[in-house]
């Protein structure tokens, strides 16, 4: 397997690794029983000479390429200033692109020398840009920018470094003397304020290293031809000392030409040297201690700060960053970065040949579909960066139309080799679908379609790579483009399917044979369509996708934005009647548009529920049948009919699973493949009866067969199967005659799903919530549990109604916050969206802050200021009219007012959510629903891509100036969808991980779960959210094994992963952090535990206030923390908050309130007021006692600890007693006052952290370390190629505990 194969962009990453590990072996393992391919080959070492430097050694392995030498010397601290050499061994040179292996008389030992080579232009660029990258390397701008997929990571400014290799230096056992606990006072519980500042603390490593002023491109490019001739290949400009610099082929030399006058001659004195970096260290004493300075930092930094992420991360939120002069910056600004792509020989990437070739690599054994899996997921995330930077550049006005005369909404754009075109209803294409809105909504439900037919991968099915970008108001789809399309006219090209929603239709046996393959898994049936000359057509798949042949042959299809049937809830249609579940909750309603469809989530999870039906069914009747046989009568119970079926209750409702077989043919089938979990025992047994009965030929079974086939509305009679129509109820679309029986069963079909999202799936939502089985805690983690469920956002209106007619409201109360919070932003953006396109670029900032104030400032009459009338002249206006997109007046927006807005709001809440916000400013909405401001102004942000400064604290509530100032807008950013490709047998490997964890085989399950890890980190590159679940995991299984350092190691890379791929202030970073505490405390190291639980805390405030559930878990964590270096009177403030917090979400009778009550009753016998202590302890065994009995352990410990807590109560007032009766000269027993040990802490941590220690032999764990350190090290050689995506990996990481 070529492990780092397309060494192009990530000089930095590979190299770190190779740094830090000892052994360099591919990573891999034999895979498992069925495939076993060894993919590991042992690795040697060679000898490197560089010029200047001493021969160090470098463990290399023989898959690797020379290119990852050279990498991997451009990233070490001593010759990281050299990009223009070769390798040679014995004389010869060696080729960049051969494989170690392949390479005659390499072997352990060789010396490799490091030969300068003369540069050419090309090479003179890319020294320059790689020198440009040191000097910048600890600069955060990038991230800020949200360029070149840098992002933030604030770990190391709370660990001080001190985890890992120098935290084991440290000595532990004095910490305890000098750690200062007292949190910021906003940590505090009850605290009302929540600043923004501390979301970004200062980095001191931020502070840059000035080496240069600045170094650019020089004026006086490119060099004249008698310079030319002298080897000039370009020159430099650089300010220390004013000095040019110009490149000749071989060397740098200093150059005398000033800025004015130009003067070839080298300069007195003169330099010459092959890197820049040494000629500048010669001319300046001060740079070479700088860039020494630097470089060393560089290297000591976690490899996680600086890989970069496989798709940008964009931060909400960022300090004024000074802009520094930077010539790379400037150059890639305006070319549209074709330059860097030099890895690619030729001209641009021709992005669907990419696409499409990585698509059909081979993929019969894992190597290959490590290799294939890799492939695809590289060029699919270079492809959503080209996409977005394109559709930025469209909005900007930077690119022309391919059909300039037409008006703006209508026109199209290709940039890079990628097709543009903005999301309005051009030609009145969507009229009888909702016009503008259902062109908006198209094309997402368009990437959700090319996102199903990518994941059933169909050999010779061919879609088009697919980003949806919203940017400043507009929505702009970006697409590869099929060959040879735009030299057609589309009525020729397409040979399946419909151009005019099925009003014309064609059809073909080669797309339809294709299609079939994706119909099981997809649930799309098949069936026939009239077109203009009413005959029948056959189709596998809705009319509007099309089919067309490209110039390459291959076969694409597009349009897939019907791919899932609609919803008919949310389409009300003439003469149908839905189930009396939808008609109850007052469905059908009307909706924006017409392209309301299902989730594929719905369709999985009713298909799963129907099978459980029929299965029941079938059961039934047997077991009828059998009892029948006897009396001889087979007559059918009436009790089994269609309509009751429909109405009966589900038993289950399942998570959408894949069904393994229909996945990417695995490696093994994961154990949690649906039917092992979900089936109660009696549908196996009728399993098994019902095969026996089919044998046998038995004509009473096959009627069973099929009357169960009927109920569930099954497309075969003779098995079950369930498949969807996705073009019923399309205006325009009419049926064969012959069909009507078959189109009445599908009408009904999707009446039934329709009724069971609202009966069923909202309702196991709810209940979810209530168990705290899923625990949003903003809007994104809120939006990501509807969608498992298959609850489309629509709903949203409808799950609040839900959940406060629960009884159990109180219960519910965050859900229903958050709920209110992403109700309100959503319709806050669906309203900032046409605001914003009525700006012209220079009032932006003017406008969007004008439209913050107007949302969340208290603020009455807030003023928007129009920028200088120079700037936007009437007559210019009227030219420009027709350019910017959207045109209209361009100063309307300047007359919102903040009464208006909410207006819109609460009217937009009515008409897209069928909700009544009972609000008419920002005050009443926190005050009726308990919002945060500060969490709105984050929701909004990160949902419309809005960058607000951090330099002082937004006082909303000022009733006298605005909230924000023009000058707080620092940016805004697209906000961009598209396909995240998955790396399917690692994922097999890591769900079967966690099935065995689950049932308790630690070992296998630690195995599995490193594999996966070697898998993901071959596919995805060093940097993932998937990756990100499987460290947490493996942290988890190290820490359990009693392995703390390594747990720590795990987990402090599955924190720096969080924060650089889902935010700094993403809910499951805030998690990663909880865990990271719990394994520093366990290290001993206290002081960080306590920070890094004090950002938790802080975070969360931020992102969903206090009165959450998890807040809970976070206070009794600090609480015991603190309790534990004794610092009692704090720990009370936590714990007591903890209480009252679980008491509220689980039932004042919980278990967990139990515990709760232990824990404060700890910290009262710590400071000896046993009053109070006993008070909450007899609480506690109460709740024992009615729960789980007297028999029970727990209620035994607790009635001990209440003996212990009287005897000492009753000790200290003796001993009071004693005082005031014989005054000074009393003899006083010593009592007890013990502070808590470290051991019982850590004991308590774990059990409210649901950890629980399965208990091994000494033989096991020495087995088990040595296995788990045998991983790490294969596990540390192969970290390289970094890259990542924004899918959300589902991970129930909870082991067996007892609540």
């Amino acid at each position: 397997v070529v492990m780092n194969g397309d060494a192009g962009h990530d000089q930095a990453e590979e190299a770190e690794s190779k740094q830090d590990s000892s052994g360099d072996a591919d990573p891999g393992d034999d895979g498992n029983e069925q495939e076993v391919i060894v993919i590991q080959d042992t690795g040697f070492t060679v000898k490197i000479q560089a010029p200047g430097t001493e021969p160090f050694d470098l463990q290399v392995s023989p898959q690797e390429m020379v290119q990852e030498i050279h990498q991997v010397l451009m990233d070490r601290e001593d010759t990281c200033h050299r990009t223009c050499f070769s390798l040679q061994l014995d004389g010869n040179v060696l080729d960049n692109f051969a494989e170690l292996k392949s390479i005659e008389g390499l072997q352990e030992g060789s010396l490799l020398k490091v030969v300068e080579e003369p540069y050419t232009v090309r090479e003179a660029r890319i020294h320059v840009r790689h020198i440009r990258d040191l000097l910048k390397s600890l600069d955060p701008s990038d991230a800020y920018n949200g360029v070149d997929c840098n992002s933030l990571s604030f770990l190391s400014v709370f660990t001080d470094g001190d985890l890992g290799d120098s935290g084991k230096r440290k000595k532990k056992g004095s910490e305890l003397e000098q750690i200062d606990c007292t949190p910021p006072e906003h940590i505090l519980p009850g605290s009302k304020e929540r600043p923004l500042v501390p979301l970004q603390p200062q980095n001191k490593d931020w502070k840059p290293l000035q080496c240069l002023k600045v170094l650019t491109m020089s004026g006086w490019n490119p060099p004249p031809g008698n310079r030319k001739m002298h080897g000039d290949l370009m020159y430099l400009s650089c300010v220390f000392v004013s000095i040019f610099i110009s490149y000749i082929s071989h060397l740098y030399t200093t150059q005398g030409s000033t800025t004015y006058t130009f003067n070839p001659k080298p300069a007195n004195p003169s330099f010459l040297s092959h890197s820049l970096v040494e000629l500048l260290s010669q001319i300046s004493p001060a740079f070479k201690k700088n860039f020494t300075a630097l470089q060393k930092k560089r290297v000591q930094r976690h490899p996680f700060e600086r890989i970069a992420t496989p798709f940008q991360v964009y931060s909400w939120t960022a300090p004024q960053i000074d802009h520094a002069m930077d010539c790379v910056r400037a150059e890639d600004a305006y070319t549209s970065r074709l330059g860097y792509e030099e890895h690619i020989p030729g001209q641009t990437r021709d992005w669907n040949e990419e696409l499409q070739t990585t698509r059909e690599l081979p993929r019969k054994n894992l190597p290959e579909r490590l290799l294939r899996e890799r492939a695809i997921f590289k060029v699919h995330s270079d492809f959503a960066a080209a996409a977005t930077r394109g559709a930025m550049a469209v909005i900007d006005g930077n690119v022309m139309a391919i059909n300039p005369g037409e008006e703006t909404r209508m026109q199209m754009f290709i940039w890079n080799n990628i097709f543009f075109s903005l999301g309005f209803d051009v030609r009145d294409h969507y009229k009888e679908l909702g016009g503008d809105a259902a062109a908006h909504a198209a094309p997402t439900n368009d990437l959700n379609g090319v996102r199903a037919y990518g994941a059933v991968d169909v050999e010779g099915l061919y879609t088009l790579g697919t980003v949806v970008v919203d940017y400043r108001g507009y929505r702009v789809t970006a697409q590869s483009i099929i060959p040879g399309i735009l030299e057609r006219e589309q009525e020729q090209s397409v040979i399946y399917g419909s151009i005019d929603f099925g009003k014309t239709v064609v059809s073909h046996p080669k797309y339809l044979e294709l299609l079939e393959k994706t119909s099981r898994p997809l649930k799309v049936q098949r069936h026939c369509v009239l077109n203009e000359k009413d005959t029948a057509v056959e189709l596998c798949s809705s009319v509007e996708c099309k089919g067309i042949i490209g110039n390459d042959g291959r076969h694409y299809i597009l349009d897939l934005l019907r791919t899932f049937p609609p919803d008919l809830n949310f389409l009300p249609v003439e003469g149908e009647e839905l189930s009396p579940e939808s008609q109850k909750q007052g469905f059908p309603r009307q909706h924006r548009h017409r392209l309301a469809c299902l989730r594929q989530e719905l369709i999985e999870a009713f298909v799963e529920h129907r099978y459980l039906l029929f299965m029941k069914m079938a059961a039934l009747q047997l077991m009828q049948q059998k009892a029948n046989k006897e009396s001889k009568t087979a007559a059918l119970p009436e009790s089994i009919s269609p309509e009751s079926v429909s109405d009966s209750k589900p038993t289950a409702a399942p998570e959408a699973s894949e069904k393994a077989s229909e996945a990417a043919t695995p490696a093994f089938d994961s154990p949690t493949s649906s039917e092992s979990t979900l089936t109660p025992e009696d549908t196996a047994e009728s399993e098994a009866a019902l095969g026996q009965e089919t044998t046998s030929e038995n004509p009473k079974s096959r009627e069973v067969v099929l009357n169960a086939c009927k109920a569930v509305g099954s497309i075969s009679n003779t098995s079950f199967d369930i498949r969807f129509n996705p073009d019923i109820f399309s205006p325009g679309v009419r049926f064969p005659e012959d069909s009507a029986e078959e189109i009445q069963k599908q009408k009904q079909l999707l009446k039934d799903a329709a009724a069971f999202l609202v009966s069923c799936q909202i309702p196991s939502l709810i209940k979810d919530c209530l168990d705290h089985t899923a625990l949003p805690m903003d809007g994104a983690t809120l939006t990501e549990a509807l969608h498992q469920r298959g609850i489309n956002v629509r709903y949203l209106g409808n799950v609040l109604e839900f959940v406060d007619k629960m009884p159990a409201k109180p219960q519910l109360e965050h859900v229903y916050r958050i709920g209110i919070t992403e109700l309100i932003t959503r319709c806050t953006k669906h309203i900032f969206k046409t605001y914003l396109q009525g700006v012209e670029l220079s009032a932006l900032s003017a406008a969007v802050s004008h439209f913050l104030n107007c949302f969340l400032s208290s603020f009455p009459d807030a003023v928007a200021h129009l920028p200088a009338d120079e700037l936007v002249s009437r007559k210019k206006n009227k030219r420009r009219r027709n350019r910017v997109p959207g045109g209209g007046d361009n100063t309307a927006w300047a007359s919102l007012t903040p009464s208006e807005l909410w207006k819109n709001i609460a009217s937009e809440a009515l008409s897209y959510y069928h909700f009544t916000l009972q609000c008419e400013s920002a005050d009443q909405a926190v005050e009726k629903y308990g919002l945060q401001k500060i969490t709105l102004l984050r929701e909004i942000s990160v949902k419309t891509g809005i960058q607000v400064i951090l330099i002082k604290e937004y006082n909303f509530d000022s009733r006298h100036k605005p909230a924000f100032t023009e000058e707080d807008i620092l940016n805004i950013f697209p906000v961009v969808k598209h396909v995240n490709p998955k790396a399917s047998d690692a994922f097999h490997f890591f769900q079967s991980g966690q099935a065995k964890v689950q049932q308790g085989f630690l070992k296998e399950g630690c195995e599995l779960i490193n594999e996966a890890l070697n898998l993901f980190n071959n596919v995805y590159g060093a940097m993932h959210v998937e990756i990100c679940a499987c460290l947490r995991l493996l942290a988890r299984l190290n820490y359990i094994i009693g392995d703390h350092p390594e747990a720590l190691s795990n987990q402090q890379k599955a924190v720096l992963m969080s924060e650089r791929v889902l935010g700094i202030e993403h809910p499951n970073t805030i998690q990663e952090y909880m865990h990271l505490a719990l394994y520093c405390f366990a290290n001993g190291q206290l002081s960080t535990a306590l920070k890094l639980l004090y950002r938790a805390r802080y975070l969360m405030l931020l992102v969903c206030g206090e009165d959450h559930p998890e807040m809970a878990l976070l206070d009794s964590n600090i609480g015991l923390v603190l309790h534990g270096v004794m610092e009692y009177d704090l720990s009370l403030r936590f714990l007591e908050n903890a209480l009252s917090i679980n008491s509220k979400y689980h039932g004042p009778r919980s278990l967990k309130v139990a515990l709760s009550n232990h824990l404060v009753a700890r910290v009262y016998e710590s400071k000896a007021e046993f009053r109070s202590a006993l008070q909450h302890e007899k609480e506690g065994y109460t709740i024992y006692k009615n729960q789980v009995g007297e028999a029970h352990e727990k209620t035994k410990e607790s009635s001990e600890y209440l003996k212990y807590l009287t005897q000492q109560a009753v000790a200290l007032q003796r001993t009071m007693n004693e005082i005031y009766k014989n005054g000074s000269n009393a003899s006083i027993m010593p009592l007890k006052f013990t502070a808590p040990s470290m051991a019982s802490v850590l004991e308590q941590l774990n059990i409210i952290n649901g950890i629980i220690f399965i208990p091994l032999s000494q033989k096991d764990l020495e087995n088990l370390k040595a296995e788990v350190q045998r991983r790490q090290q294969l596990q540390d050689s192969g970290k390289a190629e970094e890259h990542q995506e924004d899918s959300q990996l589902v991970l129930d990481d909870k082991l067996p505990v007892d609540d």
